[in-house]
């Protein structure tokens, strides 16, 4: 069976995934109605001073609003709608992950689900506030959806709804799970680990402070055998003698000898 954090994870990278779909979906088809949009439009022009058209406060056919610069503001609204979704795609993956960290924190890792699914829910209402098509309509209904629940994690979790769905979590909940694997009871007598790391931690400062305030062997020999080290052993009172010579056993004797 599986640890509860599993199936926190579990869940939460299915929403995400739930998450990009509805934003590709949103994608997709603000693209086919950016195209009916454009189409609607220039029959519009090509129809002319029709009264019957000119009367409607829609387009026929389309969300572009019978007015000045209609066109301009429909166009807009979906091009920004478009931009929109491939950010927000974008920081559902996590890449890249110092961009948002920098200059958009409230999608970094730092930040909970909350900002991500009130931005997902002005996509939709905004998408939804105008007569669009089928397809156009399911998806920002879903997209709508998949921000309410996001919203609904982002108060459960907060700022770590991210870190728990996250796959570098596991690695350093692995690193924490290997520092408390010390034991906590020896002969059934609870452990407090807090002393006991503290308590090793004054033992090895004492040593490091007893070892400091001894001079080391290597600061002793520092000065060699050379001239410096001489000198410093003359005017200590040590004198240094200079070994007999003598040959080696196996050289030949002098020839006054023989």
């Amino acid at each position: 069976m599986l640890p509860p954090r599993a199936y926190i994870f579990i869940g939460l990278n299915g929403v995400r995934v739930l998450s990009i779909i509805a934003l590709l979906l949103v994608f997709s088809s603000n693209i086919v109605t950016l195209v009916h949009d454009v189409q609607a439009v220039n029959k519009f022009l090509a129809a002319g001073e029709d009264k019957d058209l000119t009367d409607c406060d829609y387009i026929e056919g389309s969300t572009v609003p019978n007015q000045a610069a209609g066109i301009f503001w429909a166009v807009l609204n979906r091009l920004l709608i478009i931009f929109q979704t491939v950010f927000l795609i974008l920081s559902e993956v996590g890449w890249p992950a110092s961009f948002f960290q920098r200059f958009f924190p409230i999608l970094g890792e730092d930040f909970g689900l909350g900002a991500l699914g009130i931005i997902q829910c002005l996509i939709g209402a905004a998408i939804l506030s105008h007569h669009v098509d089928d397809f156009t309509l399911v998806s920002a209904f879903f997209l709508f959806a998949i921000g309410c629940l996001n919203i609904f994690l982002g108060l459960i979790f907060r700022q770590g709804a991210k870190s728990k769905r996250s796959v570098t979590s596991w690695r350093d909940h692995a690193k924490s799970a290997a520092k408390s694997a010390l034991p906590t009871h020896v002969a059934g007598i609870p452990v407090p680990t807090a002393a006991a790391a503290s308590f090793v931690s004054k033992a090895f400062s004492h040593d490091e402070e007893k070892n400091s305030s001894s001079p080391s062997p290597s600061f002793k020999s520092s000065l060699g055998f050379g001239r410096q080290g001489e000198k410093a052993a003359g005017l200590k009172g040590y004198l240094i003698s200079k070994p007999m010579e003598s040959l080696p056993r196996y050289a030949p004797k002098p020839a006054g000898n023989a």
